[in-house]
């Protein structure tokens, strides 16, 4: 529209055919005298005025002089950028003269001073003799103006002129005798130049200078090359302005050939006529302020008097901010003012750009339908944004209650002002919902901490009159936008529904919680502060948010469900209670990772002769299977500790066992994963206090002192289990009474963000900083650990060593004779007298005339008979012979072979265990 009526607001015509005259200064002085200027023009002088405006025909005359002025403007400009451009050339060249010849100086003069030989000729006789030759040649193959080398005073040793040897420097060398390169810019007797002087180094230290300068005139002459060019480029320019300028005179003057007066003033008719028929208000205000033109939209947008035009447009009885956007003729682009009961978008230019007279174009529009428009577009945006925060924002976790705390925080306060999440109990707990009556409170958020609803924990009833109840049954959401009526609501609970109502809460969605066919809870979106109420699109959005949010409740409950089975599985797998032994103080924690079950276990296993094995294992992977193959390794081990296997035999029998369950499941199913697993087995022996261990891929056992001292003792990593082939090795531990024996699982010090060192430096620090008890040790091990979402079980137990005293243990050596069973059976009376164990006298009497009659027989020569007192009372025989001894069940004719029987028959348990020097038979007996 601006162009449309051009520099004075309407003036401008155009052919039928498409062509413009051009428009002048003069025509527009000519507008202006026109009734525009007048102090009160009426609408028939407006209308009158149109056949007496002469201006548009005079630009016919004037179109010689503008192509005139075009083209010498054209000259003007070629001829400045020709300039410019000679001027930017010379210097640019000047820059790349200074900048080459300040980097060929620094070259030339770093070269020479880093030559082999110059340091030497520095320090001979004669200098000068040996370096001018070297630096006359040096200048000669590099073209620079001179060489000079010099001492640390400056004085010159070598110059292009021999007459100038001897004397000193003329220069800055402070920074060279530093260590640094200097450059400088001078003006010599040859010139303007750069010259750099370098240091000489020797060890470090300067020893000389070497200066190497050029003048700018050497590394010049571009512009001489490029000058020329230049020249024939601006040449070519100024020839195309003159042909273009000549085709557009030519244009100008073939547009407005044989245009007469009737012609330009039909022509401004029909752009008078479209002026006042848009559906645009246009003004036109001078550069004083004074509306100068106003079409019939603007008069009626603006509700303008008749005699508007000519008048300040702070007359006009305008808006404040409207009127002084007007007058101030600023730009503006599509400010929205509101005049009465619309909302008009301003657009403003000025009409002074390019030369034309002082003023503004402004247009308006109304934008009252569109704004309200915009507004709704603007709550589609807003519900669309929440419900793809929806998307991303819940279900983070798969949490039932974390999931529903999220739903109820995205609804408030961008959709209610408070929000609840109800569930069934089965739901929590991972099972499938069925009928109820009753739900739970979940998850409840608000813009308010004291809303009479009720609390989360709290179990709801749900009457059929409710509109929770009526959603779950009909599977739709229930609107109640007035609460205050609605007296199924209020009939649920009528003393808290009032204490609602009083609260400002006048407005409820309640929505289904569904996934597929199973119904898991409602929701309900409440309003107070928003003052009016939800309506049925909103309804339509709660659905969809509780839809999304659903699919995710529900995962988390069925993830909920498995992870339950599959820790049920993993504890019922554990051991649940500790064996009785005295010779170790245990406590243990064990740690189930939240991401799924692992296959971390650890096992207590008392042996013979007071022994206590302690064992931590893990198997690679979590899930039922890692559950299911811990169960069959702690079985395994609790089967071979019986047979009383060192460490290092019994880890071999499980990377056996390993390897045959990945080829047997491999076989069955054809891809199944491949069973990893590590393991530490220890053995401690409280009559010695020596420990004996052997791991398999397994993380190092930490020590602590009686002093509180902490250290990882090396023990021998063995590869995993089920790799196979490798052997497996022990490490003997001695033990002082009070020592803590700590065993773990790779969870506590290993995770995604560490490093197994940095995670064994922390369980140290922390073991250094724990009580003196297992249980103060397993708390402050815990309570170290980073507060972070445990990505894989633990296992931690910690055993402080107790030792049996001396007067508990009683020996014998045993001379292989048969007569020496009499002299054990009354040395065993007494000790047993000792330690007030009478009753006991006959059974052990006879036990071990058993034991030591057969070590007689077949075990050797070194026989040695122990007895300890412990929880139970011990009896060992220790004999030379690898032979293990065998039940038998003798006939009524046999004279033998019911040894072993009544030993069996006397004792609670009894066994056999080798050792490097032979074997071990033992027998238990409990104490009266």
């Amino acid at each position: 529209m601006v162009r449309l009526l051009g520099r004075s607001g309407g003036g401008s015509a155009r052919r039928p055919g498409g062509s413009r005259p051009p428009q002048t200064p003069d025509h527009a002085h000519d507008r202006h005298e026109g009734p525009l200027r007048g102090s009160s023009p009426t609408r028939a002088e407006r209308d009158g005025a149109r056949t007496r405006r002469p201006g548009a025909l005079r630009a016919v005359v004037g179109g010689r002089s503008v192509a005139g002025q075009v083209f010498v403007l054209q000259v003007v400009i070629v001829l400045l950028l020709v300039v410019a451009a000679v001027v930017a050339l010379v210097l640019q060249v000047r820059h790349d003269s200074t900048i080459e010849a300040r980097n060929r100086s620094v070259a030339v003069a770093q070269a020479f001073a880093n030559a082999p030989g110059t340091v030497e000729a520095l320090n001979s006789p004669d200098p000068s003799a040996v370096l001018q030759p070297r630096a006359e040649a040096a200048r000669r193959a590099t073209d620079v103006d001179f060489i000079v080398v010099m001492d640390t005073d400056g004085i010159r040793y070598t110059h292009p002129k021999p007459d100038r040897i001897g004397k000193k420097f003329v220069g800055n060398i402070a920074p060279a005798l530093a260590g640094r390169v200097v450059t400088e810019d001078i003006t010599g007797t040859i010139g303007p130049l750069v010259q750099a002087v370098v240091p000489i180094k020797s060890d470090g230290k300067v020893v000389g200078l070497v200066s190497a300068g050029i003048t700018t005139a050497k590394v010049g002459g571009t512009a001489d090359q490029q000058l020329p060019l230049l020249l024939t480029a601006a040449a070519v320019g100024l020839a195309l302005a003159m042909g273009g300028t000549a085709l557009v005179s030519r244009r100008l003057l073939r547009q407005t050939h044989g245009l007469g007066p009737h012609e330009m003033t039909r022509m401004y008719e029909h752009h008078d006529a479209v002026l006042h028929a848009v559906r645009e208000g246009v003004l036109i205000v001078s550069g004083e302020g004074r509306l100068l033109l106003a079409n019939d939209e603007a008069h009626r947008l603006l509700d303008l008097p008749a005699d508007a035009e000519g008048r300040h447009v702070l007359d006009l009885a305008l808006p404040a901010d409207t009127a002084g956007l007007l007058a101030s003729g600023r730009v503006a682009t599509d400010e929205v003012h509101r005049v009465k009961d619309r909302l008009l978008a301003v657009n403003q230019r000025p009409t002074d750009i390019q030369g034309g007279p002082p003023g503004s174009v402004a247009t308006l529009r109304d934008s009252t339908e569109l704004r309200a428009l915009s507004g709704r577009a603007e709550v589609a945006r807003e519900r669309l944004d929440m419900l793809y925060d929806a998307t991303v924002g819940i279900g983070t976790s798969l949490d039932v209650t974390r999931t529903a705390e999220e739903l109820a925080e995205l609804a408030v306060p961008r959709f209610a002002d408070f929000a609840t999440v109800d569930l069934f109990d089965a739901v929590l707990s991972g099972g499938q919902p069925e009928a109820a009556t009753t739900v739970r409170r979940v998850a409840l958020s608000g813009i308010r901490e004291d809303a009479p609803l009720h609390k989360v924990g709290e179990r709801i009833p749900l009457l059929d009159s409710a509109p929770q109840a009526r959603g779950i049954s009909s599977g739709r959401a229930v609107l109640e936008a007035r609460l205050a009526e609605a007296t199924g609501w209020r009939a649920q609970d009528r003393e808290r529904s009032a204490q609602v109502i009083e609260y400002g809460i006048h407005s409820l969605i309640a929505v289904p919680l569904r996934a597929g066919n199973l119904v898991l809870g409602t929701v309900s979106f409440w309003r107070s502060d928003k003052p009016q109420p939800f309506d049925t699109e909103e309804v339509t959005l709660a659905e969809e948010l509780v839809t999304r949010a659903a699919v995710s409740i529900d995962n988390a409950r069925r993830y909920t469900r498995e992870h339950t089975m599959a820790v049920t599985l993993q504890r019922s797998l554990l051991p649940r209670r500790l064996p009785e032994q005295d010779a170790l103080d245990i406590a243990y924690k064990y740690l189930p990772a939240q991401a799924g079950v692992g296959g971390d276990w650890f096992d207590v296993l008392p042996l013979s002769g007071a022994r206590v094995a302690l064992v931590v294992g893990d198997v690679v992977g979590h899930g039922l299977h890692a559950a299911a193959t811990m169960g069959r390794l702690r079985t395994a081990v609790h089967n071979f500790s019986a047979l009383d296997l060192p460490p290092d035999e019994l880890l071999g029998l499980l990377d056996e066992l390993v390897a045959r369950i990945d080829q047997d499941e491999a076989e069955e199913s054809g891809n199944a994963p491949v069973t990893g697993a590590t393991c530490l087995y220890a053995v401690y022996d409280p009559v010695a206090r020596l420990c004996t261990i052997a791991r398999a891929g397994h993380p190092p056992p930490a020590l602590i002192h009686p002093d509180g001292s902490v250290e990882y003792p090396d023990v021998p990593a063995g590869p995993p289990l089920g790799l196979g082939g490798l052997p497996f090795e022990t490490a003997d531990l001695e033990l002082a009474e009070g020592s803590r024996l700590v065993l773990y699982t790779d969870g506590l010090v290993e995770d995604r963000e560490r490093d197994i060192d940095v995670g064994l430096e922390l369980l140290r620090t922390a073991l250094g900083q724990a009580g003196p008890s297992p249980e103060d040790t397993c708390r402050a091990v815990l309570d170290a650990r980073p507060p972070s979402r445990a990505t894989d079980d633990i296992a931690l137990i910690v055993a402080r060593t107790r030792a049996l005293a001396a007067d508990r243990i009683a020996e014998w050596q045993v001379p292989a004779d048969p007569a020496a069973v009499s002299d054990v059976r009354a040395a065993v009376s007494r000790q047993l007298a000792r330690w007030d164990l009478d009753d006991l006298a006959f059974t052990t009497e006879l036990i071990l005339s058993e034991l030591v009659t057969n070590a007689i027989r077949y075990g050797g020569d070194s026989i040695h008979v122990r007895m300890l007192f412990d929880r139970t009372l011990i009896c060992e025989v220790f004999d030379a012979s690898s032979t293990s001894p065998h039940l038998r069940y003798a006939a009524m004719t046999d004279e033998g072979g019911r040894g072993l029987f009544l030993v069996a028959q006397l004792s609670e348990r009894w066994g056999t265990r080798y050792t490097p020097e032979g074997k071990v038979i033992w027998a238990e007996q409990p104490l009266p």
